[in-house]
């Protein structure tokens, strides 16, 4: 008996999100779902996509690793940075920066303000963020994670500068239970920067051991991303084996000249720690971070363009060393007199990038900054780099295994249940794009500009994007909670 769909793509290449082969092949949705794959000739649908053996149909993108805690809530607009990549879920409260549990009346102290003013702040529980995204969907799924650094400005009433207290570190790992109860997925810390960077481990511990009970993931901005890179290393998976949690370490790298090329040293401590317990990482494809603007962390040999200047907006995308020339004084005293900013930083080795790219456990993030006037190009660029750059025209990895990477592989580490494959019954988060032809556009100088061959993009089986015209407006995203 032939069978009506609501959406029916024929004759695509279909990537499934498993790392295996692209087989040729049709797909139908339902609904929100996937419900039928394979030779669809006798069915048809309300729309029909041709694909022409041609076109490339995989899960949407999973992107392991944003800020986007406040994009999220304001429209279709603000996600059209993710959607012309084909990112249909981000995963938000990363680097210990979460919107939630946390009010503020004042600018809270960098990095967190690169999610907003205080007038963001204003989430007194997870559950009261989590009601929001009911009340007004987002244009992309969300996965949240809680935030150390928001969690210890809040119990500690910003005096970070230290060491938490036996009651403060109890009063965190309570919000933190809470907020997991309320559809949380996980704990993230950013112990490099300066309102974590005092907490010991042990502190750390006490409050992650709230994920033990929930199932709950712990991810991380290690401590140290340059020459105590394995140390950072160690403590993270000493953390994890504490709590009986599950780890992810954010944006791995080597950073500083005289860190290049130690990749091979800290993949295989994270290969040996697999072996007794849970630990991937994501990674974004480029060899420059961008943050907060810190002039304690400068340095002559790491040149700094800046992204966004509060006191000096027309800055953003000039740098450092040229404003301080222009100035008439040094860096660090120019880089205090454009605070509160942000910055990008030209801080790695495109050797160890790639190496860290080609890595079975590699997943995608991209660390994107969605308030900065000027973003580093993997705020738009991030997904269509790695299927046309790394893939296509490197060879580095497979067009398979970079959709692995997007896909499979993040919804299997966050614990996202029916997302990130192609199957029968699996929630419709689609792209559709050109292997041929798609590449990012997004540069350094131009950091707002659309991918090519992004041809749709489908949110919970509503389509979101579409290439050459932008967003539909469509707001089809919901929360998407760990192993739910």
């Amino acid at each position: 008996m032939a069978r009506r769909f609501d959406l029916l793509f024929r004759d695509v290449m279909l990537y499934d999100g498993s790392g295996g082969a692209a087989r040729r092949g049709d797909l139908g949705v339902s609904g929100d779902r996937i419900a039928a794959i394979g030779d669809l000739g006798a069915d048809s649908g309300d729309r029909e996509v041709l694909g022409e053996g041609r076109l490339a149909l995989a899960p949407g993108f999973i992107d392991a690793h944003t800020h986007d805690d406040n994009a999220v809530l304001c429209g279709a607009e603000c996600m059209e940075c993710k959607l012309s990549q084909g990112v249909t879920t981000s995963v938000i409260g990363n680097c210990g920066i979460s919107l939630a549990p946390a009010t503020m009346t004042k600018r809270p102290p960098a990095p967190l303000d690169l999610v907003g003013g205080a007038e963001n702040w204003k989430f007194p529980s997870f559950g009261a963020y989590a009601e929001q995204l009911r009340r007004q969907p987002p244009a992309v799924n969300a996965y949240a994670l809680v935030g150390h650094m928001s969690l210890r400005v809040q119990a500690m009433d910003h005096d970070v500068q230290r060491a938490a207290t036996d009651r403060e570190a109890a009063q965190m790992k309570q919000r933190l239970t809470e907020a997991l109860d309320e559809g949380a997925s996980g704990f993230s810390t950013g112990l490099w920067y300066p309102p974590s960077r005092a907490a010991p481990t042990d502190e750390v511990i006490a409050v992650a051991e709230a994920l033990r009970s929930r199932g709950g993931l712990y991810v991380t901005h290690m401590r140290d991303e340059a020459d105590g890179v394995v140390a950072s290393i160690e403590e993270t998976l000493k953390i994890g084996r504490d709590t009986g949690s599950a780890v992810v370490i954010s944006h791995h790298k080597c950073t500083m000249p005289e860190n290049f090329g130690r990749s091979p040293e800290t993949l295989a401590r994270i290969d040996r720690g697999a072996k007794e317990q849970t630990v991937d990482f994501d990674v974004y494809p480029y060899a420059a971070s961008s943050t907060a603007l810190l002039p304690d962390r400068l340095r002559d040999d790491m040149p700094v363009q800046i992204s966004s200047s509060e006191p000096f907006p027309e800055m953003a995308g000039r740098m450092l060393a040229d404003i301080a020339k222009e100035w008439g004084t040094d860096q660090v005293t120019a880089a205090k007199k454009l605070l509160p900013a942000a910055a990008i930083y030209f801080m790695m080795d495109e050797k160890d990038v790639q190496r860290i790219i080609a890595h079975p456990r590699s997943m995608i993030g991209s660390d994107g900054i969605p308030s900065n006037d000027m973003p580093h190009p993997r705020l738009w660029g991030t997904f269509p780099r790695v299927l046309g750059h790394y893939a296509r025209d490197l060879g580095l990895i497979t067009l398979e295994a970079a959709v692995h990477k997007m896909t499979g592989l993040t919804a299997r580490v966050f614990g996202m249940k029916d997302r990130g494959s192609l199957r029968e019954n699996a929630f419709a988060d689609l792209v559709l794009f050109d292997p041929d032809s798609v590449i990012d556009t997004a540069t350094f100088t131009a950091p707002k500009t659309p991918a090519r061959g992004i041809a749709e993009v489908w949110v919970n089986g509503v389509s979101s994007y579409v290439g050459g015209k932008g967003v539909t407006g469509a707001t089809a995203g919901r929360l998407v909670t760990r192993n739910a």
